[in-house]
């Protein structure tokens, strides 16, 4: 009876790592899916807070608001912080600096729209751009919608549709931002890195308003017009455009 044949070291060698790749492929593939369980847990409890944050700001102004009737006076809110502005005309006729500052706030194209954090400077903006833009406070529910129906991300130029939280988690991860509750989160309190945030989202593509634009050259929007401040008159406008 022959001895039996010795497999060849080589051969021996290479089912070997064969069999560590293999091993170490089922061990990366449970560790992602425990990372991604305690990510989807870590985004449910920041979702969470979220909410608790949106709710106990809503009835701190409803407690100044009845206490303030108490006393006979009446309740000033904060000055806005946020504003979304949206393109009502196009680019004929257009002097050199309102055509600048349209380029800055990223509003290329009739009906653009995006977030502008609101200070000195950029009321300046606003008033020198008037005749072309409207603008106006996004409540929540309208930062929402714009941001789940129409948001895409600016990744190396390129027009990214938000559909997974690892884009936003790869550009904006470092800053603390995650998700799309983050991100939604840190536009609407224009928090501290709204600026980087607001980067990354592409400049809104809306649909013409019910209607279209109505006096759209010559009329402000209190004039029945298109262009001017709606204060929070612009949420009926985005819900039309959205």
């Amino acid at each position: 009876m022959s001895d039996k044949v010795q497999a060849p070291e080589t051969l021996i060698k290479s089912r070997k790592n064969a069999l560590k790749s293999a091993q170490d492929k089922v061990a990366k593939i449970v560790a992602d899916k425990k990372a991604k369980r305690s990510k989807r847990r870590v985004i449910f409890k920041r979702a969470e807070k979220y909410v608790r944050e949106y709710r106990d700001k809503e009835k701190a102004v409803v407690e100044f608001r009845r206490n303030a009737k108490r006393a006979g006076s009446f309740y000033v809110p904060d000055q806005a912080k946020l504003a979304f502005v949206i393109r009502t005309r196009g680019i004929n006729k257009i002097a050199p600096k309102p055509k600048k500052i349209l380029q800055l706030l990223r509003l290329l194209q009739i009906n653009n729209g995006t977030f502008i954090a609101l200070n000195k400077a950029t009321k300046q903006m606003l008033q020198l751009v008037n005749p072309y833009v409207t603008f106006g406070e996004p409540n929540l529910k309208s930062v929402r919608e714009l941001i789940y129906k129409r948001g895409y991300a600016k990744v190396r130029s390129q027009r990214i549709a938000l559909s997974d939280n690892s884009i936003i988690e790869r550009a904006l991860g470092r800053y603390g931002i995650i998700c799309i509750e983050d991100l939604i989160h840190e536009i609407f309190t224009v928090g501290p890195n709204f600026k980087q945030a607001n980067a990354f989202l592409w400049p809104f593509k809306l649909n013409t308003p019910t209607g279209g634009w109505t006096g759209k050259k010559s009329r402000h929007f209190m004039d029945n017009g298109s262009f001017g401040d709606r204060e929070d008159k612009i949420n009926t406008l985005i819900h039309q455009m959205n």
